[in-house]
């Protein structure tokens, strides 16, 4: 059982994946059938003469599309894959001519894509090249002494004169152009390149130094505004204040004692704050006040060592009548 089990994988194995195949492959060789894939075109050759074109994508029966000639198109023919498949391709640096003189390179992307299998086959033998030289040429030719501003901006419109000038012909060779777009529009020029980077640099600078001398000025005018209005304020603060205090007094000065109290207590205040030296004499010492004003003076008169030696009479003669008047007490 396990024997039998072994040989019928064997030989279903040995059928599925080499005799199937290989009958099948004879099938497509005898020119029986043909499978196409997604954008791909088959054009057959026989004799030099186009027998068949099979564009769509499928399982096709040979017989039924060429003929009889699809038994020998395999043997004596050929057969061309042609893909369909959209293609890009991007021209650097196309030389023109701005109206001004200026020297300009031009990028160009276009996408292209075959439309016509045999006219792309026989017609032209490098249909692509041709398509790169005709867009060039376009640019070149349609695109010469524009002003260099339109030249700069206006790239929509360019890429159409370009499509429109390569379309028809391109047509004829099989391609089909699609979206032109011109990429980059630039100085060829090295040494007009530094000479509007110079300018560009010192336009720059030119500008900055104008923006930083605005703000500095309209800085300078809001200061001196505020300045103005602060001291018309504090002009009207110091002329309000003569007239705050003296209300403020005269409501004070209605009673005497208060009157009286605050006077006092504001001179001493000041005496206090002024860091001047007070000394208290008893009453009833005349003598000892002549002396403390005899040893201001001399103090402001006399050399140092004398004025020493004088302050001391004076505190000796102070403490003996304190002394004296205490004994008579």
């Amino acid at each position: 059982m396990t024997r039998e089990f072994v040989s019928a994988a064997f030989f279903t194995f040995i059928l599925s994946f080499v005799v199937v195949p290989i009958f099948f492959a004879l099938l497509r060789l005898f020119g029986l059938y043909a499978v196409v894939r997604e954008r791909v075109c088959r054009v057959y050759v026989l004799f030099g003469r186009v027998v068949g074109v099979l564009d769509e994508p499928g399982l096709h029966f040979l017989p039924w599309k060429l003929g009889l000639s699809a038994f020998f198109v395999n043997w004596l023919g050929k057969r061309y894959n042609v893909d369909l498949r959209l293609d890009q391709q991007y021209l650097r640096s196309a030389p023109v001519n701005s109206e001004e003189g200026a020297p300009m390179g031009i990028g160009i992307w276009y996408e292209m894509f075959i439309s016509a299998p045999v006219a792309f086959l026989f017609r032209n033998t490098d249909p692509r090249g041709s398509l790169a030289a005709n867009v060039s040429n376009a640019t070149v030719r349609c695109l010469s002494n524009m002003r260099l501003s339109d030249m700069l901006e206006n790239r929509h419109q360019m890429s159409q004169i370009v499509r429109d000038e390569v379309t028809a012909k391109s047509s004829e060779w099989g391609y089909r152009l699609g979206s032109v777009y011109i990429r980059k529009v630039h100085f060829r020029d090295q040494g007009m390149i530094r000479q509007i980077e110079a300018k560009v640099v010192n336009r720059l600078r030119q500008v900055t130094a104008a923006i930083k001398q605005d703000g500095a000025n309209q800085v300078n005018i809001i200061t001196s505004t505020a300045e103005r209005e602060a001291a018309g304020e504090f002009a009207k603060a110091t002329a309000l204040r003569p007239r705050i205090v003296g209300q403020t007094l005269g409501e004070i000065s209605q009673d005497p004692e208060i009157g009286d109290a605050m006077f006092e207590i504001l001179e001493n205040q000041r005496l206090i704050e002024g860091g001047a030296r007070v000394t208290l004499i008893p009453e009833g010492s005349s003598f000892l006040t002549q002396i403390l004003a005899a040893r201001e003076e001399a103090q402001a008169t006399l050399p140092p060592p004398l004025a020493a030696r004088l302050s001391q009479a004076v505190a000796k003669a102070a403490t003996g009548e304190a002394q004296g008047k205490r004994e008579g007490a």
